[in-house]
Formats: structure tokens, C-alpha cells, sequence
């Protein structure tokens, strides 16, 4: 009898232990479900938050479009709305119950034409001179021969031949790459494009907090004339050796002015010590300008949603878009 009591407890405790690994288990796949519940509860949430910030970012691409179509100027200055979309992002916190907008606009006939450079295979050396003042300045710190070899990759990349500039780079160095490809002997179709580009670096092509982004100062747009009314001031001082920083500075503080009549491609001639400093003619003028690049950012919480693209003024088309 006792014999048959202690079996009893045995299997007592044998079945205890069982329902409490059971329970243990019901527990850990309870805990689970609710931890995956929430998991996919959070997912959903930041879906939607991603999709909210998607549709005012794009409400902020949409609305720096508008300022662009509204301005009814014969050319383009600084002061129009569009160069001050500062003031249109200010106005958006009032639109949305979460969240805001930023936007800026960019002139893409203020900056070098990169695409102008090589016609078949004869380059414009006017521009390619311009491309190397602008690689040689001190916010980029190259040194004359690294901006000479990037110049000269830039003309190989675009021209129609396979024939290797004086440092520059043509199939057979791409094609000796780990991931090995061709020269594009052609035109750009996108900026982006430029880091196939031997020499031209991520930071070189996208900037630093110390050093200015290339792709914000070149463009593969426009007719191969440069806005001097809105180009970059980095810009500026590639239009000719002897602008400086201190010019270049002076002839932004002008052309900022509203009082001062920028209708008239010499206006910068009446800026004090430009007097006698030439820029070639054929390279600059004042004409309204129909390629803009647009960055517009959804922002809320600590979310953020970058949206940019480069819109044709007339006719209206959409030329590039990128989502990020």
C-alpha cells in the first residue's frame, strides 16, 4: 500500500511538473502573440505616419510648383517667391493637425551645364575652363591636378569616342573595376549619374557640412546659358579668373537688392571693383529660366520623409523624381 501511495505521488508530481511546462509554454506563446501583436500594430502605425509625411512632402513639392507657375517676371531674380519658399514652409506648420513641410528651390539654369560641354567630340573649352575654377576653389580641396583628371573623366564620359583625354578616363580603365562597365559616350541623363564618373567621390558629388555638394552647382539641364542673376556664388566666381570670394560676395549683395534692375545682362558691371572684369557674353544671360529643382521634406515627431525633383516650367512636366 505504501509502495502504491509513493507511485501515486510520483506521478503526482510527474504530472505537476508536465502542466507546469505546459503553462510555461502557453505563457511564452501568449507572451509572444501579444509581443508580435504589437510588433504589427507599430508596423502599421509607422506605415501610416510614412504614408502621411510621403503626402505632405509631395503637398510641399506641389505647392514650391505653384510659386514657380504664379511668377509672371520676364526673368528670374533672388527675390522672386520661388527663391524664398523659406516663407511658404513657414506657412505650412497652419496646414496639417501633424506635421509641416520644407521646401527649397533651386535655378537649374544658374548652374554649369555639364551636358554642354562636349558636342559630339569636340569640347566647349569655355566651359570645360569654367568646370576646373569651379573644382579648383578652396571649398572643394582638390588640387590642380585631381580637378584637371575629374574635368577631363567628365569630357571622356560624354564624348562620342573612345579616345582618352590628357588625364581623364575612357572604357578601359571602368572596365578594369571590380564591377566592371563602359563609358556612356553620350550625355547625362541624370546627375546621379556622375559617380560612375572616375575621381568623383560620394562627398565630392553629395557634400559635407564642410564641403559643398557638387550636384548643387552643375546641372544636365537648361540651354548651356548660365543665369548670373541666380547662379550659386561659387558659380560666379567660375565665370572668370579674376572674380573672388570678396567679388562674388558683392555681386550677390546687388543682384539681393530689389531696388537694382538685373533685366539687363551687364548689370554686373555696376557692382563696385567689377568694372573692369569681362565675363564672355555668350556665356551668361538674364532670360526666364524653365528648369528647377525642387527638395521637399514631410516632417513630424522626429519623422521625415525627403522627396526631389526637377520640374519643366513650360510646358509643365515633371523631369525627374526621387523619393527617399
Amino acid at each position: 500500500m505504501k509502495r502504491f501511495n509513493k507511485i501515486l505521488q510520483n506521478q503526482s508530481g510527474i504530472a505537476l511538473i508536465t502542466v507546469i511546462l505546459i503553462i510555461s509554454i502557453l505563457v511564452a506563446a501568449a507572451l509572444e502573440l501579444n509581443r508580435s501583436s504589437r510588433a504589427d500594430i507599430y508596423s502599421a502605425a509607422n506605415i501610416s505616419d510614412g504614408l502621411k509625411l510621403t503626402y505632405i512632402a509631395k503637398s510641399g513639392f506641389y505647392g514650391a510648383a505653384a510659386l514657380l507657375a504664379n511668377s509672371k517676371n520676364s526673368y528670374e531674380t533672388l527675390s522672386d517667391d520661388w527663391a524664398n519658399a523659406q516663407v511658404l514652409s513657414a506657412q505650412s506648420k497652419a496646414l496639417f493637425t501633424k506635421g509641416y513641410f520644407m521646401v527649397s528651390i533651386e535655378d537649374e539654369q544658374g548652374k554649369i551645364p555639364l551636358n554642354k560641354l562636349v558636342t559630339g567630340s569636340v569640347v566647349k573649352e569655355d566651359i570645360k575652363d569654367m568646370l576646373l575654377r569651379l573644382l579648383k576653389q578652396s571649398e572643394f580641396k582638390l588640387n590642380e591636378r585631381e580637378a584637371a583628371e575629374i574635368v577631363d573623366a567628365i569630357i571622356d564620359w560624354i564624348d562620342a569616342d573612345d579616345t582618352v583625354s590628357a588625364s581623364g578616363a575612357e572604357s578601359s580603365y571602368y572596365r578594369s573595376l571590380a564591377t566592371p562597365y563602359a563609358a556612356k559616350n553620350a550625355t547625362l541623363d541624370c546627375i546621379e549619374e556622375l559617380l560612375m564618373i572616375r575621381g568623383i567621390t560620394n562627398e565630392l558629388f553629395a557634400g559635407t557640412k564642410k564641403k559643398p555638394a557638387l550636384r548643387q552647382l552643375v546641372t544636365i539641364y537648361g540651354t548651356g546659358i548660365i543665369s548670373i542673376n541666380t547662379a550659386p556664388k561659387m558659380v560666379l566666381r567660375a565665370l572668370s579668373p579674376d572674380i573672388t570670394v570678396e567679388l562674388a560676395d558683392k555681386m550677390d549683395k546687388y543682384r539681393r537688392s530689389k531696388s537694382n534692375n538685373l533685366s539687363s545682362v551687364d548689370w554686373y558691371q555696376k557692382v563696385p571693383g567689377m568694372e573692369n572684369v569681362t565675363i564672355k557674353q555668350e556665356l551668361i544671360g538674364v532670360a526666364k529660366s524653365n528648369y528647377f529643382r525642387i527638395y521637399a521634406t514631410g516632417v513630424a515627431d522626429k519623422m521625415e520623409q525627403n522627396i526631389s525633383g526637377v520640374l519643366q516650367r513650360s510646358p509643365f512636366q515633371i523631369m525627374s523624381w526621387r523619393q527617399d
